[in-house]
């Protein structure tokens, strides 16, 4: 089974919390039916990506990052890759990629949905975003990669701005399945 035909599976199989959700939910797996390539940057319309939110041990706090491009506070994420199996390893690579943090724990997910406009294919393109959760070892420190200004762990009920409503929600869900 290829990294397309696992991300179409679990968003068929997924149950979207809202309305808004649902809509983008059939949208992703209509791409997915249209598009071969819609896992790869090359998809020009629009690709998959994955972002976790990566949470504190105890969930308290969310680690952001201060992305280089878009100049806003968002978790860690971005492009699958030909090694990634899933659109779970995506995002589990992507989290310890961009925080340094080895032994992130990848919540059960995904837990939201989100469709943003980004210039990986000028004009613009769009990324199709699965979004999950996870949990890092407690005492666990970062490194601040090249896609970061900076990195911060914040309070999730405190996130500063400039950032976005899904990383708020993001945030959110990822500490409400954690604290279950």
């Amino acid at each position: 089974m290829t990294l397309h035909d696992r991300a179409r599976s679990a968003l068929t199989e997924w149950t979207a919390p809202t309305a808004a959700e649902e809509s983008l939910r059939k949208e992703f797996v209509e791409h997915l039916h249209t598009y071969d390539d819609a896992m790869w940057r090359t998809c020009a319309p629009g690709h998959l990506t994955a972002t976790t939110a990566v949470l504190s041990h105890d969930g308290a706090k969310v680690l952001l990052t201060l992305h280089t491009k878009a100049n806003m506070w968002l978790p860690m994420g971005g492009h699958c890759e030909i090694s990634d199996e899933s659109l779970e390893a995506a995002a589990l690579r992507e989290a310890t990629e961009e925080s340094g943090i080895p032994g992130l724990r990848l919540l059960p997910g995904p837990l939201a949905l989100d469709r943003h406009k980004v210039w990986c294919h000028p004009p613009h393109s769009w990324h199709l975003d699965v979004e999950y959760g996870a949990v890092a070892p407690p005492g666990a420190e970062y490194v601040v990669s090249a896609e970061s200004l900076e990195l911060r762990w914040v309070p999730v009920d405190d996130i500063p701005e400039p950032t976005d409503e899904a990383t708020r929600r993001l945030a959110r869900r990822a500490r409400a399945v954690l604290l279950g």
